[in-house]
């Protein structure tokens, strides 16, 4: 089977600090790739709480993940602390990949980096439905495409 090879962007619009708890680590003594999933969701969740929105009211739609996809670059141990950044990429009408890079605070060893597909869903309906422009506007800007309005500070870069 090919590995999954993917780039990291450049800029990267949100960054999250998560503790590597004993809860999360397997009988191998690392990260379980079950438990990478619960952090990289909990960083979602703050992802769109830093937006303003919670996932179940994002303008008026929800979110589901309609999949998502992880490259482990190495191992992390109960104590560490990872810093998860995150950007949005690759729009469409009804959704957006949110991708992810995972390292280790103290000593920045990449742990792993992957993405997200995120779609928008009507509430009552169920069914997929177009971003809001004006959620657009606000994913475009932490994303730093150029011409979007309110891009913000550099909040940090990749070390790849």
């Amino acid at each position: 089977m090919a590995r999954i090879v993917f780039d990291l962007p450049a800029y990267f619009g949100f960054a999250t600090e998560l503790q590597i708890y004993i809860s999360h680590v397997n009988q191998g003594g690392h990260l379980d790739n079950a438990q990478l999933l619960t952090l990289v969701s909990e960083a979602r969740v703050r992802f769109f709480q830093s937006l303003g929105y919670p996932e179940a009211d994002v303008g008026g739609l929800s979110i589901v993940v309609g999949d998502i996809v992880a490259q482990y670059k190495s191992e992390g141990f109960h104590g560490e602390t990872m810093r998860v950044e995150m950007a949005p990429a690759d729009f469409n009408r009804y959704g957006f990949d949110l991708v992810f890079c995972m390292t280790e605070k103290a000593s920045g060893r990449e742990v792993a980096r992957g993405k997200i597909g995120i779609v928008f869903i009507g509430k009552a309906s169920r069914k997929v439905a177009p971003i809001p422009d004006s959620i657009r506007q606000l994913l475009l800007a932490r994303a730093g495409e150029p011409g979007s309005p309110a891009v913000p500070e550099r909040v940090s870069s990749p070390s790849t």
